[in-house]
């Protein structure tokens, strides 16, 4: 569950930090004061996509960080094992710079954004305020049903079967098309495979030919320069050797030639003599060993030649010929290999196709099963939601269409009113009326999440009166076994709450900023009383306030 949420320059907020328990929390506050904007730095710390102009305005960036207790959360514990991160405690962290950039961090240790994803998919579960849009939609109704009968993981494997069986047929297909095609391929690479062969250039073979034709090409001059400068060294007349000795002569019989500077001097004197003696022998020993060889110039030089001519060739540079005689090679072995052989390709298809039928079908089964039993439940939940003459069904068609999801096509039908036909839900004609059934919806489905926090963002928009107040009951309920959070206008919701945040905007001449706090028992009064009448509070309002608070809060004891 979500324990701590620390926001800092984030939009209008400059600094906020919250310690979230379990049960239902209510978030409310007026229009505009920033509601959606602590979901938003929770939505970044998950995974969401990252907006520079979120970064508070004359600030350099953004840092948010949300805190999960994962102790009974083991697919989260999971997830940080499998990654080697430590899975004693979770805490995700995403820092937002004014330039565009972010960072992310799990446990202390950088991530991807979409790490963060993958891994918030484990921890909470967010129903936004439009979810009934999105229950319009049959991929939508599929999803749910699927979740609602525990398939996820089973689905995901028939979606891998699927692309698989696919990605076969279209190799079967390629093949039987471009018979010709392959054979000219073929037949290519086995040229360029030989061509390289024979060329038979070793890894570094290209830059060892490159040094040696360096020192062969210009050895001629190099010996040329390397005797002048023996010259130098130990030429009778004005070589260093001889210079040295003539200064080294002139201070042995001068006074003071055992101590203090002198002698100091004809020692440094005697080792320049010894390192110039030593200079001369290598160079000598040098010239002594290099010999000019035209023969292995032209030898490597026409190595050298063929190397760059079948890169030219190949249009590649050279040094990348080997790589591309392993690619080449790599490619033939594949075309020659029995992978592309038509009889052992079309068993593999086939193979492939029953074991997708078979796990569809199995698929289809339970969805048919899960069908009654979720209808059921939405139904049950229609009866409190003021609704109870409607009649939901979900109906599951099987088709002989293969797609990833499976066989078959799923749908929401609702009739409203007795004595009138089932009709899909993006045929109701009230708002009202969706906005109640997509609740009821939701409710079931969030009743049957292994998540343990759950996020419920204006949900109840389209409802009032006895039915908002049976809203908060249903949200209470669902909080009573982990961790439910609804950012809500409804009164006779946020009263049903085991904790309840007001955000407040406050501003100045020169700022705006966002502040959130938990109220106390007289703080929710007066919040209600807001949420009931307004800005001006009547004592009838605050009275009507403590009594729906108390009312609420007596009726779970």
């Amino acid at each position: 569950m979500l324990v701590q949420l620390a926001i800092r320059d984030f939009a209008i907020v400059e600094r906020l930090d919250l310690d979230l328990h379990d049960g239902m929390t209510a978030i409310t506050g007026e229009t505009g004061a920033g509601k959606s904007i602590l979901l938003g730095a929770l939505g970044l710390c998950l995974g969401e996509r990252a907006d520079a102009c979120s970064v508070r305005h004359g600030t350099k960036r953004a840092d948010l960080s949300a805190r999960f207790d994962i102790d009974r959360l083991p697919a989260a514990k999971a997830w940080l094992e499998a990654r080697e991160l430590p899975a004693d405690d979770c805490l995700l962290r995403r820092a937002l710079a004014a330039n565009g950039r972010s960072k992310a961090w799990i446990n202390g240790q950088p991530c991807t954004v979409g790490d963060l994803k993958s891994l918030g998919e484990h921890l909470i579960e967010i129903h936004g305020q439009h979810a009934h849009q999105a229950l319009l939609q049959e991929e939508t109704h599929l999803r749910l049903l699927d979740d609602f009968a525990n398939q996820g993981e089973a689905v995901a494997e028939l979606g891998a079967i699927f692309r698989h069986w696919q990605e076969l047929r279209r190799r079967l297909k390629r093949l039987a098309d471009s018979g010709d095609e392959i054979q000219a391929r073929r037949q290519l690479l086995r040229y360029q495979v030989e061509e390289l062969d024979q060329l038979a250039l070793a890894e570094d073979e290209l830059g060892t030919l490159e040094q040696e034709q360096a020192v062969l090409a210009h050895a001629e001059e190099t010996l040329r320069e390397t005797r002048l400068a023996v010259d130098c060294c130990d030429h009778d007349e004005g070589g260093a050797l001889t210079l040295l000795h003539q200064a080294l002569a002139r201070i042995e019989g001068l006074p003071g030639a055992e101590h203090g500077p002198l002698a100091e001097a004809r020692s440094m004197l005697n080792d320049a003599q010894i390192q110039i003696e030593e200079a001369a022998r290598e160079l000598h020993h040098f010239i002594d060993h290099t010999e000019l060889d035209p023969e292995r110039l032209a030898q490597v030089e026409t190595r050298l030649g063929e190397v760059h001519r079948i890169a030219r060739k190949h249009h590649v540079m050279p040094e990348e010929l080997v790589e591309l005689q392993q690619r080449l090679r790599s490619e033939l072995d594949s075309l020659e290999g029995n992978e592309h052989d038509l009889d052992a390709l079309t068993t593999e298809i086939e193979a492939n196709r029953d074991a997708y039928r078979s796990k569809a079908r199995a698929i289809s089964e339970k969805r048919r099963q899960a069908a009654i039993a979720f209808g059921k439940e939405v139904q049950d939940q229609l009866g409190f939601l003021a609704m109870g003459k409607a009649h939901f069904d979900i109906d599951v068609t099987s088709h002989d269409t293969p797609q990833p999801s499976g066989l078959d096509t799923v749908r929401f039908l609702i009739s409203a009113n007795p004595g009138q036909p089932a009709r899909p839900l993006s045929k109701v004609a009230s708002g009202g009326e969706l906005s109640r059934i997509s609740l009821a919806i939701q409710v079931v489905a969030a009743s049957h999440s292994t998540i343990a926090t759950l996020v419920f963002d204006e949900v109840d928009v389209g409802v009032s009166g006895a039915t908002a107040e049976i809203v908060g009951q249903l949200l209470r309920r669902l909080g009573q076994s982990g961790q439910v959070m609804t950012v809500t206008h409804l009164p006779q919701v946020a009263a049903q709450a085991h904790q309840h945040l007001h955000i407040e905007k406050q501003a100045t001449e020169d700022m705006t900023l966002t502040q959130m706090a938990t109220l106390d028992e007289a703080g929710r009064v007066k919040e209600l009383a807001r949420m009931l009448g307004g800005v001006h509070l009547s004592d009838r309002t605050l009275a009507h306030a403590r009594e729906m608070l108390d009312a609420s809060q007596h009726a779970h004891h």
